[in-house]
């Protein structure tokens, strides 16, 4: 029978204890969230700062739509002021915007090495753990990929030593979605410029947070001149909205402008999205109370997690993930916190690796010294 395969793959997912579905949230804020009438503590959301849970206030009223791509009549006066105002922050040239950052990764990669001819003299080397739009980009990329172990610079050194590819570009994340660590950007731009690579920084986790004035991962390196060839920020973790932009040269820009696909098929940003975008990014340079409070609640955190002797992985991050191995070990684990009234996810493979599956704890500067000590208190029960 035609498209069985479904069913056989469905049933050897719920076999495993792989099986995903979704939720209806009723309400959420970056503390709390409803769901089916219960009300939990919120430890799943990426809304790092407690930003989502402020209104954004506009001098004027921006269109919802921008009925078009951005080539034909959807680039906007709000689009193109985000774009500048990202590139005047972190010292760019030019900026593009994506509806989402799955699609400007996996779209700038795919685009960069879309000429045959050129891919074949071209090699994408991309650290073990890179979230999977990155991946996906490389993987229908017409270059070849490499992969190097999670942050390790000797390694990624031995791969680029023993290449004859033409065009490096080395790609890392800023802070890695699922173990919460962070890149050694500024190594991996001295070994980018050593072999004459290009480095591409997705800090999708990062922006909002990390910096002096939360420009992120990259920050400390802006007077450096160490900033990435390409820079991914994305607007849906501690800006609270949604979308990225890709910030480089103008010449880069230009190149995609004339062949990124997702680019020019796509309906551009909404106006009203990259006001509102361009608001909360002005809040959250002034932001310093918020960090400063996210940061003490990490420290808490770890501390209280540490009198309990609950394993971490190394983050200094708001991203605080807890490995038990089995995945079914961790939707129990899961399931019982729930039940004690927290509500943080399971994160199995193919997501992460097989035998790594974990509960994702991320942070809030929106959650209180008493959530934070419940959480452990219900960590303890449901993992011992």
């Amino acid at each position: 029978m035609s498209f069985e395969f479904i069913s056989t793959h469905l049933d050897e997912r719920k076999a495993q204890q792989l099986l995903r579905k979704r939720y209806i949230v009723q309400s959420a804020t970056a503390r709390t969230i409803t769901v089916n009438d219960k009300s939990y503590l919120n430890f799943a959301s990426n809304d790092y700062l407690g930003f989502g849970d402020s209104p954004v206030e506009l001098t004027s009223a921006p269109l919802l739509g921008s009925h078009s791509s951005a080539l034909v009549t959807g680039y906007q006066q709000p689009q193109q002021a985000l774009e500048q105002a990202l590139c005047s922050a972190l010292g760019y040239e030019a900026g593009m915007l994506f509806n989402s950052g799955f699609s400007a990764n996996s779209s700038v990669i795919k685009a960069l090495f879309q000429d045959k001819a050129t891919a074949q003299h071209s090699a994408i080397f991309q650290d073990k753990l890179n979230h999977a739009s990155l991946i996906d980009g490389a993987l229908h990329a017409n270059a070849a990929l490499i992969r190097f172990n999670h942050n390790d610079i000797n390694h990624l050194r031995s791969r680029l030593e023993k290449s004859k590819a033409r065009n490096k570009l080395i790609i890392s994340e800023g802070v890695f979605s699922m173990d919460g660590d962070t890149a050694p950007i500024k190594a991996l731009f001295a070994l980018a410029k050593q072999h004459n690579a290009w480095l591409m920084i997705d800090d999708a986790h990062g922006f909002g947070v990390l910096g002096k004035t939360g420009l992120g991962s990259c920050e400390s390196l802006i007077n450096e001149a160490c900033m990435p060839d390409i820079l991914v920020i994305t607007f849906g973790k501690a800006v609270a909205s949604s979308g990225a932009c890709v910030l480089g040269s103008q010449h880069f820009i230009e190149y995609m402008l004339q062949f990124n696909r997702d680019y020019t098929y796509s309906t551009a940003m909404s106006p009203f999205i990259a006001s509102h975008t361009l608001a909360r990014i002005k809040s959250i340079r002034d932001a310093n109370d918020k960090r400063a409070k996210l940061n003490a609640n990490i420290a808490l955190f770890k501390r209280l997690a540490a009198e309990q002797q609950i394993a971490l992985m190394d983050s200094n991050t708001a991203i605080q993930p807890i490995v038990l191995g089995c995945a079914e070990q961790t939707l129990k684990a899961s399931e019982q916190l729930k039940q004690q009234g927290i509500w943080l996810t399971a994160i199995r493979p193919p997501t992460v690796l097989h035998n790594t599956s974990r509960l994702r704890i991320t942070l809030s500067a929106a959650h209180s010294h008493d959530d934070i000590a419940q959480l452990v208190a219900s960590l303890q029960k449901a993992i011992a």
